[in-house]
């Protein structure tokens, strides 16, 4: 690999650990605000129980973020980045502009 490369990768793993930062900071503050009591009101309980079930999605939506993230910093580290975690081959540099995280081509990722 080219010193270019590696420097390309660097910075990259950079983003993906500021992006980790991030959404570990946002899940933070989802945990406690799903963790924070509810109204005695029978009206207000319910609709804080409708903003419980979004917060709920936005954690798993976060959640899977980061093992993606994860994953990707992985293959950074152990030298499969870029590779399609299925077939093996090369992932477009288009995709992985447009996705850092992803771990197949976007052959593999259509057939799945």
């Amino acid at each position: 690999m080219t010193a270019q490369e590696n420097a390309k990768l660097a910075i990259l793993r950079e983003q993906l650990d500021s992006r980790r930062s991030e959404l570990h900071a946002r899940l933070g503050r989802v945990e406690a605000e799903l963790q924070s009591s509810h109204s005695k009101g029978f009206a207000d309980q319910a609709t804080e129980r409708e903003q419980d079930e979004v917060l709920e999605g936005k954690e798993a939506v976060f959640d899977h973020e980061l093992a993606q993230i994860e994953a990707a910093i992985t293959r950074i580290d152990n030298g499969s980045y870029g590779q399609c975690s299925k077939c093996g081959q090369a992932i477009a540099p288009a995709r992985l502009a447009a996705q850092p995280e992803a771990p197949l081509c976007i052959s593999c990722a259509s057939s799945s």
